[in-house]
């Protein structure tokens, strides 16, 4: 990090915007992977709404709901727009970037763990609302997919969420410290 303090105070910018970026790419590299070990019943991490989760920890509800609208956007030009991702990410944004976490989080694996778990379930519980409304399966169809599927998706997320969020999480205290005068 001492590398980085010698440049300027916009050349830090763009080197923190570049970082960002770039693991964003690398969750959306990862995202349609299916690799051995990280996938439950057919379903795999969800690596947007980890980032998302990462990044609205530190920043307000607006910047966590401007990141999930970002993200679920990109995501449903990767796949179908319908239902959107939107919805789900920009919630996850929204509320994670609520929780008041000098009362209630401590920096540690367990509770961002613990955070993306039930984020994961709130994203898929929106997906399957948008699912249901689209009329073309029957509820207990939606509903009994729902289940596996949000469950999968919240364990393996959670249990996945420190190898996105401890570095990232690292990587912005830094910057921090070194724009601080």
């Amino acid at each position: 990090m001492n590398n980085v303090s010698q440049f300027s105070p916009w050349a830090r910018q763009i080197i923190n915007w570049a970082v960002t970026a770039a693991s964003v790419i690398l969750c959306l590299i990862v995202l349609p992977a299916r690799l051995p070990g990280m996938e439950l019943l057919g379903i795999a991490p969800n690596w947007l709404l980890i980032w998302v989760v990462a990044w609205s920890l530190k920043r307000t509800a607006l910047q966590g709901a401007l990141a999930g609208l970002v993200l679920g956007l990109i995501q449903d030009g990767m796949t179908s727009p319908h239902p959107t991702h939107v919805l789900s990410l920009a919630l996850v944004g929204i509320l994670t970037g609520r929780i008041q976490k000098e009362r209630y989080i401590q920096e540690d694996f367990i509770s961002v763990a613990l955070i993306v778990f039930g984020m994961a379930v709130v994203g898929e519980t929106v997906t399957a609302i948008q699912y249901s409304l689209l009329g073309d399966r029957t509820l207990a169809e939606i509903w009994t997919d729902h289940q596996r599927i949000a469950l999968s998706s919240a364990i393996l997320s959670s249990l996945w969420a420190p190898v996105v969020y401890y570095p990232l999480n690292r990587w912005w205290e830094q910057m921090k410290l070194v724009e601080q005068p």
